[in-house]
């Protein structure tokens, strides 16, 4: 039975028990489905999955706790006519605002937006509880349950805690002392930091575009003939148009998510978890072509994903509790030193033809940050068509410069 501490990490994405942070996953199929076999695969679902049966316990302690709920609810499936190829985006945004607060009811939503020969599936969590990969697991395990409700799935016992994920040679002694150091400076920064009354008080919105399949390979084609990954690419033509859009109000630089899997294997890629490390990464000084930049900043990445200290940095975080609030009232408040933060999922590996419906497609998440800086860019490739969604607020990146930039960073990634 979990009974555990929010992370710090999963305390950030958690903000509080009245601001909903939440991330919804879609995918698009034809064909025919039917309630009964939601209920039977999402009864699978969440008894595999230790964390579709929690609540968080925000009052008993000082610092909010996951708490394993042994006479859980159901996931809830809100079923919608649909009427258009864009209500999927719309009951995306609707999703952002709602907030899991009841205890017997898990952190977790599908929405059915139903027609008669096309439908969307969406998953919606809270993002304290999943990654970008969780929400790829969860849409291949629903739609293999749904065209076959005999499937079964393998459970798993969630971790009592980080210091489950630190190796054998872990020095902790020599460890706490740098912990404690690290936390008397966070305590000194935030003490002399002026308190800024900035907030995000416009609209959150998301920009969707999907390219077809001779646009993305071209861009795929381009990658290749350069010795280039396509997310030092995006990284690169994303950066640029800021750039050329905003002039000197650009900060010139990215923040990406890794995924936490690559470096502690013990999460295996079906297992739900929340963390991903993060590098900064920008271009080259001096050159504004984009193949070029785009090697910097593969290079930059590697090198920076091997400096990384996984197990160490979810270890450290344990001890920054003291300095989380401060934390998450900075990122309410401040620009912050970065354009966006750009996550490139890759391709999507889930089936496309199942018995009694096929997969059309797969859209990239949606979620609204409640940051200042919001500013999110989501890819994925599925059926060999890459995918965009940029999200934001209207106070901070009003949605039609958002658009010209998206526009630009397509130009850029396909001239």
């Amino acid at each position: 039975m979990i009974k555990r501490k929010l992370m710090m990490v999963e305390r950030i994405m958690y903000v509080d028990s009245e601001t909903p942070v939440n991330v919804v996953y879609t995918a698009k199929i034809k064909g025919e489905i039917s309630e009964e076999n939601f209920s039977v695969a999402l009864h699978k679902i969440q008894q595999k999955h230790p964390l579709l049966r929690v609540s968080i316990d925000h009052k008993s302690a000082k610092y909010p706790f996951f708490v394993e709920e042994k006479e859980i609810s159901p996931i809830p499936l809100r079923i919608v006519e649909r009427k258009t190829d864009q209500d999927w985006l719309l009951e995306s945004e609707n999703e952002w605002y709602r907030i899991f607060e009841d205890k017997k009811k898990p952190m977790a939503q599908i929405v059915w937006v139903k027609g008669s020969t096309a439908s969307e599936i969406l998953w919606v969590m809270p993002h304290c509880i999943c990654d970008g990969t969780t929400g790829i697991t969860l849409l291949r395990e629903v739609l293999a349950l749904l065209d076959d409700t005999s499937i079964e799935l393998n459970s798993y016992e969630g971790f009592d805690s980080v210091n489950d994920f630190l190796p054998a040679d872990f020095n902790l002694k020599k460890k706490k002392r740098k912990a404690r150091f690290y936390l008397m400076m966070a305590k000194l920064f935030f003490l002399i930091q002026r308190k800024s009354k900035d907030r995000n008080l416009g609209k959150n919105y998301a920009i969707h575009r999907k390219l077809d399949a001779e646009t993305t390979k071209i861009i795929t084609g381009k990658c290749k003939a350069n010795g280039i990954s396509v997310h030092a690419l995006l990284c690169s033509a994303f950066i640029q148009a800021f750039k050329e859009t905003q002039g000197r109000n650009a900060k010139g630089k990215v923040i990406s998510p890794v995924d936490v899997r690559h470096f502690i294997p013990e999460i295996q890629q079906d297992h739900i978890f929340a963390f991903a490390p993060t590098v900064e990464l920008s271009l080259k000084k001096g050159t504004q072509d984009l193949v070029e930049n785009a090697k910097y900043i593969k290079k930059d990445l590697v090198e920076k994903i091997e400096k990384t200290e996984t197990r160490e940095l979810l270890w450290m975080g344990e001890n920054m509790h003291p300095v989380v609030d401060r934390m998450i009232s900075m990122l309410k408040s401040s620009k912050g030193g970065h354009d966006v933060t750009l996550s490139n999922m890759g391709k999507i590996d889930i089936p496309g033809e199942y018995k009694n419906f096929q997969l059309e497609t797969i859209f990239s998440p949606t979620v609204a940050f409640p940051w200042l800086n919001s500013n999110t860019l989501v890819t994925t490739t599925y059926n060999q068509q890459m995918d965009f969604t940029l999200m934001s607020n209207e106070d901070f990146l009003p949605k039609e410069e958002a658009k010209k930039i998206k526009d630009k960073a397509i130009e850029l990634l396909i001239s």
